[in-house]
């Protein structure tokens, strides 16, 4: 009989209680992650249910139709659309950072096309998931019935991974919601195993093990500050930006900015037509064309510029004006004891560890169950071993199995199991081999026993088998990371996002400018071929040739004293075979005669460091660097020329050294930084060194006292002389002679210090590049001509060299045998040279060569 009695509420006690009960439904059993396994109800379900059906990694795949309607059949109350779409994401390596399960077919893009249907793809299990179920067939967790009662389901998952941390978690529940960024498993590992070891560590100490997030689709992330608060309070918010680079075409020299990595959840699709709708509202000028050349080798997007186009400024405008940047915005919220709470990164660590203890320790009781028992049933085994003929008669004069089994348990003092075991032994059994086996299996049980009874009591060799497991787990599966942080120095620019390289800078006679990394340029020995380092029209030639890494300035010297401020990054790269692009594209020269004259690497501006200065007619001038920190892109003055004068060289000094300054004759002048007086910007300098008419400079370098003193000459001769053989005389003499400047020699192109374990680069007008080794190149006096260094075509010759201080060998190269010492013949012009290498010394030094 039904009641229609009615009980009076208050309505407002009544809406208060089931909006609670609805919120409370929805935030534990529907949005937000448990902070044991990182998972919500719908994500654990999926993976237990294909673990039930082992649709494992190392099985055939199953239709993801199949997988669906098994978890909405038996585990999950919802209908298949949620179910396929939770399924996908744990598929989609845009969205997971390490893949939960391995699907085969069409799951999405990061373009946002939607996955085919169900009855289309396949799916199985990754790897990394039979972690996250490892054990969970020993009793590690709580079960409950599901929602229809006819089975159980785990309330958790037995990870051995961090998988709320590894993977991340985002969800919208009732007046709250969650957003954890994914991580490096093998940093996360790291912290793990730290703080199981100690667990006072400090948040600083663990965020030396994890410096930040990780995600799928890498990118920068800009400044730690936000990751220290989101770290510290459970709060936070991250700028995350795409990676960009700048290349050159070879072939029209027209500059693209190609985005090769975007932000975490940002749509490609969407971001293209976000930057096309900027360049049509002409808020990002100078692009021509947009285009999207991704494919299964990864994400390039192509933005090809006008040849006008200032390609930083447009890099700068797509951080600002799109999805190139965006903010990711942290609240690390997760369900902690059947409640949402928020925690910092410590407390989400300390929550795993909490979890991973508890499992050992009901797995570590559950073997021990499972051995004790199976130690009992051996128990009574040997014991009927050992009275077989008594047992044989027992079971033969019982009637029935049951009358047999009570007769066993009450002659031998066997318990029921023990009673059955015997029953069900087979007469092989019977053996002698057989009951030594048994024996042997006894005995590991009784150990095995024993171990796991000290672990259960012994919290120190429990914490030491989850840290060999974590370790394990990180020599398994830690990768590199993907997603790289940039320390935040204050107004965000396109260097940060530019890796730190060398690079080989060339410039030509008529101003074509580029770079290549070091690495295209293989050593190889003195007298090799070379390989052609820069194409060059009919007319041009190359002239000058550096090596800096790519964050290095250039201070950029012209012929007519004027000084340009730039960035190697800004620097178009291009092929080692193509012309570059033209200086005055990249710094505003004012003169139609001005051309660059030398440019000088700087790593940073300091106090107490010069630039030392030498024109052509032989006057040197020092400066404070400085002065030369804020250089305007009109360019400033460098130092005062006469009409006849030009700049030859420009390098750094601490105002202690010494100066050598040699000149296309030969000549060579050694002298005390000292003797010049430091100048203003300004300033015309002083006499170095007298020339004779028709000489002129055309090098220079600062001294170091442990090296030797190179010369190279333009027809591809050169030597090493001992620094001691060049005496320190006064500013503005003649000097000495520092390498014969005969018919075979030609003139002096490049005078500088080396050492051994250095590289040279050494260029021709052709455009031809050879890089040596310094050890080559044979040590020998003053007043001697040298010997070949590069085989040169009769109408070549070398224009440039540069040094490059311990260089990076490349380990591909094999190493040629030396080339045995040609016969020398008499009257030969290499004769004296010869006879002087092998007697291991020069001529005589009495002075008597001094000008």
């Amino acid at each position: 009989m039904v009641s229609d009695q009615k009980i009076a509420t208050n309505i407002e006690d009544e809406i208060r209680s089931s909006y609670l009960d609805y919120a409370m439904s929805v935030i534990v059993g529907r949005a937000l992650p448990d902070v044991r396994d990182g998972l919500k109800p719908v994500h654990r379900r999926i993976l237990y249910s294909m673990h039930e059906a082992s649709h494992h990694y190392n099985r055939s795949y199953v239709k993801s139709a199949r997988v669906v309607g098994d978890v909405m059949g038996q585990l999950h109350p919802h209908g298949d659309a949620a179910i396929y779409d939770s399924l996908v994401r744990m598929a989609q390596d845009f969205s997971m950072r390490y893949l939960l399960v391995d699907g085969q077919g069409n799951f999405g893009s990061i373009d946002g096309d939607p996955p085919a249907a169900m009855r289309y793809t396949e799916v199985r299990l990754r790897r990394v998931s039979s972690e996250i179920l490892a054990d969970i067939e020993k009793e590690t967790v709580d079960w409950k019935p599901s929602y229809d009662e006819k089975k159980l389901e785990p309330t958790v998952l037995p990870t051995r991974v961090p998988n709320l941390l590894m993977n991340g978690s985002e969800g919208i529940a009732v007046g709250m919601a969650t957003k954890i960024p994914p991580h490096n498993l093998g940093e996360l590992l790291s912290a793990l195993i730290a703080l199981a070891e100690n667990p006072a560590m400090e948040l600083r100490d663990l965020i030396a093990h994890i410096p930040g997030p990780d995600f799928p689709t890498a990118g920068f992330i800009y400044g730690r500050q936000g990751i220290y608060e989101a770290y510290a309070t459970g709060r936070g918010k991250v700028t995350v930006r795409a990676k960009i680079d700048i290349e050159t075409h070879p072939k029209t020299e027209r500059e693209s900015v190609v985005i090769s990595e975007v932000p975490f959840q940002v749509n490609k699709a969407r971001l293209m037509e976000e930057i096309a709708q900027c360049v049509r509202d002409k808020r990002i000028e100078g692009v021509s064309d947009l285009r999207d050349e991704s494919d299964k080798d990864g994400l390039r997007v192509v933005i090809d510029l006008k040849r006008d186009a200032a390609s930083n400024v447009i890099v700068n405008q797509l951080y600002g004006l799109t999805q190139c940047s965006i903010t990711f915005g942290i609240n690390m919220l997760a369900i902690v004891g059947g409640r949402p709470r928020t925690l910092s990164l410590k407390e989400m660590l300390e929550e795993f560890l909490e979890h991973r203890r508890e499992v050992v320790t009901r797995r570590c009781r559950f073997e021990k169950r499972e051995a004790e028992a199976r130690a009992h049933i051996l128990e009574g085994l040997l014991l009927a071993l050992d009275h077989i003929d008594a047992i044989i008669t027992t079971i033969r004069a019982s009637r029935t199995q049951d009358e047999a089994r009570d007769a066993l348990m009450a002659g031998f003092t066997l318990s029921d199991r023990q009673a059955q075991a015997i029953l069900d032994m087979r007469l092989a059994r019977l053996t002698g081999l057989e009951r030594e086996k048994l024996q042997a299996e006894y005995n590991e049980l009784l150990e095995r026993i024993a171990w796991l009874a000290q672990v259960l009591g012994d919290a120190n060799l429990l914490r030491g088998i989850i840290v060999d497991e974590f370790r394990e787990l990180r020599e398994r599966y830690a990768d590199e990371r993907r997603t790289v942080i940039v320390d935040d120095d204050g107004e965000f620019t396109v260097e940060d996002l530019i890796a730190e390289e060398d690079m080989v800078v060339t410039v030509s006679h008529e101003g074509y400018i580029k770079r290549n990394p070091l690495t295209e340029f293989r050593a190889q020995r003195r007298g090799g071929k070379g390989v052609i380092g820069m194409e060059t029209k009919e007319g041009d030639f190359v002239e000058q040739l550096y090596v800096a890494t790519t964050h290095n300035y250039f201070l950029v010297f012209t012929n007519l004293g004027k000084l340009y401020w730039l960035k190697v990054y800004q620097i178009p790269m291009a092929g080692r075979a193509s012309r570059g692009r033209p200086v005055i594209n990249l710094i505003d020269l004012s003169d139609a005669k001005e051309k660059v004259q030398a440019i000088l690497p700087v790593r940073e501006f300091v106090e107490g460091r010069y630039i030392v200065m030498v024109t052509r007619r032989g006057f040197i001038k020092k400066t404070d660097l400085m002065a030369f920190s804020n250089v305007r892109n009109a360019g400033i003055i460098a130092l005062d020329l006469e009409e006849d004068d030009d700049l030859v060289f420009a390098g750094l000094s601490d105002g202690t050294q010494d100066i050598l300054v040699a000149t296309r004759g030969g000549l060579s002048i050694r002298f005390a930084e000292d003797d010049v007086r430091p100048m203003g910007r300004t300033a015309r300098g002083v006499k170095a060194i007298a020339i004779e008419e028709g000489d002129a400079v055309v090098d220079a370098c600062v001294i170091a006292p442990e090296k030797s003193v190179l010369t190279i000459c333009e027809n591809g001769y050169g030597k090493r002389s001992p620094l001691d053989e060049y005496p320190t005389q006064g500013r503005a003499g003649r000097g000495v002679i520092t390498i014969k400047t005969t018919e075979r020699n030609g003139d002096v192109v490049a005078v500088m210090q080396v050492g051994d374990g250095e590289h040279l680069m050494m260029i021709s007008a052709s455009g031809k590049i050879i890089r040596i080794e310094v050890e080559h190149i044979s040590v020998i006096g003053r007043n001697t001509q040298g010997v070949r260094l590069v085989d040169l075509a009769d109408d070549d010759r070398l224009i440039a060299v540069s040094r490059l201080e311990d260089p990076d060998r490349d380990e591909d190269l094999p190493e040629a045998p030396p080339h045995p010492p040609a016969p020398i013949e008499t009257g030969s012009p290499f004769a004296e040279d010869a006879r002087m290498e092998d007697a291991g010394k020069d001529e005589p030094d009495d002075g008597s060569e001094e000008v």
